[in-house]
């Protein structure tokens, strides 16, 4: 009786059914789009499955970026709405024009989820070549972003261009007319894209690259470049975001050359206060000639003075034509001869103490040379062990750094003048 009975109401059913046209699609749309959901959630899980399987293995250690950055994700999720694009013929009682439109719609989804996929897997091959070391040198970010930018128009264009049920070239040939807003809205992008194919075709710029643009407050290291800015972290911290078309458009400091040649160079004075530069007596020449740096540079000093004073005859007896030693130029001497036995100076670039003009602060000697290493700690040490010997040794030399006078200066200065007129009183009563 009850399999009488079910019998007849199924009949009643599927008769029903046959009176309502449209309940009999709704039906069949709701299993074909269940069966589609299924199938979706199998495929996912297969191939991602097939894939954390292969990534094990070292030379498919790609996959596992695919993975990562869900690029066989977005693939499984096309499987659905290829399913109901091929099982819309199956679905009874849908007429032509709704087939035509509801495969539309999963053509459209479709390529949704394909240009998802294809997005994501721009974003794979970045990281794949994050590891290579031309990652190192140049950064293809920037080309990525205007990739996938230029992915996701043409995609917006298909895809609109299938729901509508037009062809896409249609939809291109409007662009024509937009050209003019689209230049003016998308400047600032087309300015960095050219920017950054400058800075990479003529080596500009790196990944790590010290940079100094003061115009942008930025002084520090390139942690990351993309297709509209660079960023660069200063010393301090901060993260300064630099426009890309600025790096072509203004100048700014790179010191890759720097840490690629092995040395920092030192380039600072020394300010000698003036009055304190005379001619070396003969007590002075000898003690000095004492000193290790010294010795060869005075013997050799000495003898060619001696040639050059004999070859004047009587003359030379006048102090005026007579040449002597400086005791400013022997400081010279001895300030080179200590950078060039320095181990921390390098030794195949630039050394040069020089005299430049005299200035009100006094005559400046500038020490020039190189460091031996490029990092910034060491290279802060190295230079002020330098001029920390240089300073204590001055007075050797019976020489001074110029100071401008303090306000404790001028109160000594008034009290000496103070306590002379009592002085003299006090021996005046004597």
């Amino acid at each position: 009786m009850d399999l009488q009975r079910f019998s007849r109401d199924a009949f009643d059913l599927w008769g029903t059914l046959d009176q309502h046209p449209l309940l009999h699609a709704a039906i069949g749309l709701s299993v074909l789009l269940l069966v589609s959901l299924l199938i979706g959630r199998v495929a996912r899980f297969l191939v991602l499955h097939a894939c954390r399987l292969l990534a094990r293995q070292p030379a498919l250690r790609w996959l596992e970026d695919l993975r990562h950055n869900k690029v066989l994700h977005r693939l499984a999720q096309t499987t659905p709405s290829l399913v109901v694009q091929s099982g819309l013929k199956l679905v009874p009682e849908l007429s032509n024009t709704t087939q035509h439109l509801l495969g539309n719609a999963a053509l459209a989804v479709t390529l949704l989820f394909m240009t998802r996929a294809l997005s994501c897997l721009l974003d794979a091959l970045l990281d794949i070549y994050a590891r290579t070391e031309h990652a190192r040198t140049r950064s293809i970010k920037g080309y990525m972003q205007l990739a996938k930018m230029m992915l996701w128009i043409f995609a917006a264009i298909v895809i609109v261009a299938t729901l509508i049920d037009r062809s896409p070239l249609l939809l291109l040939s409007g662009l024509g007319a937009m050209s003019a807003v689209l230049l003016l809205v998308y400047k600032d992008t087309l300015l960095s894209f050219v920017a950054s194919v400058q800075l990479t075709s003529n080596d500009m710029l790196h990944v790590g690259d010290w940079i100094e643009m003061p115009q942008a407050g930025a002084d520090g290291d390139v942690v990351d470049i993309t297709l509209h800015t660079v960023k660069v972290q200063n010393f301090d911290k901060t993260i300064v975001s630099i426009p890309t078309w600025r790096l072509m458009s203004e100048s700014f400091r790179n010191y890759r050359g720097m840490q690629q040649s092995g040395g920092r160079r030192i380039k600072r004075s020394l300010f000698i206060d003036a009055t304190g530069v005379r001619f070396l007596t003969r007590d002075e020449e000898q003690r000095l000639g004492q000193v290790r740096l010294l010795g060869d540079y005075l013997a050799g000093k000495r003898q060619e003075l001696h040639e050059w004073n004999q070859a004047l005859g009587p003359v030379a007896e006048l102090s005026a034509n007579r040449r002597k030693l400086t005791n400013i130029g022997t400081f010279r001497a001895f300030a080179l001869a200590y950078l060039k036995n320095h181990p921390e100076v390098h030794k195949g670039m630039t050394c040069m103490v020089r005299q430049m003009q005299t200035t009100a602060e006094g005559v400046p000697l500038e020490i020039y040379c190189f460091t031996t290493t490029t990092v910034w700690a060491d290279y802060e040490r190295i230079q002020g062990d330098i001029f920390d010997y240089l300073l204590a040794v001055l007075p050797e030399f019976g020489l001074g750094l110029y100071q401008q006078p303090s306000g404790n200066d001028m109160r000594v200065g008034l009290a000496g003048r103070a306590v002379e007129p009592a002085a003299q009183r006090l021996k005046e009563l004597e």
